[in-house]
């Protein structure tokens, strides 16, 4: 142990790091991602051999990613309406100073959603 006792960072960074890497937790760990393997594998032998399945899950898949832009599409077409409301809502002297902080914050979630679909 260190000099500074029990507490010292590097102390409970090895002592956590026993806990996580026990033999137990590894040999689940490395059950569950066989299971899961031969899941994966039954299943992609399933879909090969029905190709109206293989279609239909690409088709629908499909539709779930239009349905993710539509979505996206009006939420951008809300967060303008209401920036707009906001805008008509306050005082004249306010409206410039408001109207670039919107533009702004509209820029920056503009920003993250598009990264978020890349």
């Amino acid at each position: 142990m260190s000099a500074e006792g029990e507490n010292s960072p590097i102390d409970l960074l090895i002592s956590s790091s026993k806990q996580l890497f026990t033999p137990e937790k590894l040999v689940a760990d490395v059950a569950m991602d066989l299971i899961k393997d031969e899941i994966r594998h039954h299943l992609e032998e399933k879909i090969r051999k029905d190709p109206g399945l293989s279609k239909e899950i690409k088709d629908a898949v499909k539709e779930l990613l239009e349905a993710r832009a539509l979505e996206y599409s009006a939420l951008l077409r809300l967060t303008a309406t209401i920036a707009r409301l906001g805008i008509v809502a306050v005082p004249e002297e306010m409206k410039m100073r408001f109207a670039r902080e919107m533009a702004e914050l509209m820029g920056r979630e503009l920003g993250a959603m598009v990264e978020k679909t890349l």
